[in-house]
């Protein structure tokens, strides 16, 4: 995508979702990073119902390592691959106290070594609990980002890479939250709006699924 048409997507992505934010709650990085690993196969919606339980009265490593992980599962059953989740959680607690005296790390290099936690993951809390400015790639910015255009790589990685390239340094966060609200609102998996899309006169997706329905309809 040509440098013009890449502007022309951020401005209005931001024009649309400016105002949004992570759709998780939390009041720490150590409150981000738990909700974070959560929504791993996971609604937003369901997480912060759990943790909004959890978090009342176990929102640090030590009090989360209080629970053990039978009881932790106990709480956060009703997330998927509940299971895997505690066991990581109550290893990444561990992790957290003995090298990190308790807090949470910064840095990519150091988030990824923690249990649970993959490049998206290390990602989200980089964003959003240190404002460092980083592209969290889930299902929705890799899908959106590859239909319209802002990167055409296969893995995970290589469309982080492609947009750390094509979007400017200061809108990596930003754009990552645009970028999931619009898979979210209009760039669906299933039946996506490529009609009722602001972006579809630069979108070769968009273009050829409106023809593709024309078409049909005639």
């Amino acid at each position: 995508m040509i440098k013009k048409n890449i502007e022309q997507v951020l401005a209005t992505l931001e024009c649309l979702y400016g105002q949004e934010q992570c759709g998780l709650d939390f009041s720490s990085p150590f409150e981000l990073l738990i909700a974070t690993i959560l929504s791993a196969q996971c609604t937003d919606l369901r997480v912060n119902i759990v943790t909004g339980d959890l978090f009342k009265n176990y929102n640090t490593p030590e009090s989360i390592l209080s629970l053990g992980e039978v009881g932790l599962l106990e709480k956060i059953k009703t997330c998927g691959l509940a299971k895997t989740k505690a066991k990581n959680i109550i290893l990444t607690c561990h992790r957290l106290l003995t090298e990190y005296c308790g807090k949470v790390p910064e840095q990519l290099d150091e988030l990824i070594t923690l249990p649970g936690v993959g490049r998206k993951t290390a990602n989200v809390v980089m964003s959003n609990a240190f404002d460092i400015p980083a592209i969290a790639v889930d299902t929705h910015v890799f899908r959106v980002s590859r239909r319209i255009g802002l990167a055409q790589g296969k893995t995970v990685l290589e469309v982080e890479k492609e947009l750390m390239k094509n979007i400017p340094k200061d809108k990596w966060s930003q754009a990552h939250h645009w970028l999931i609200w619009h898979g979210r609102k209009c760039c669906t998996a299933r039946n996506p709006n490529c009609s009722g899309c602001e972006l579809s006169s630069i979108c070769d997706f968009g273009r050829q699924n409106i023809k593709e329905a024309s078409s049909q309809s005639n």
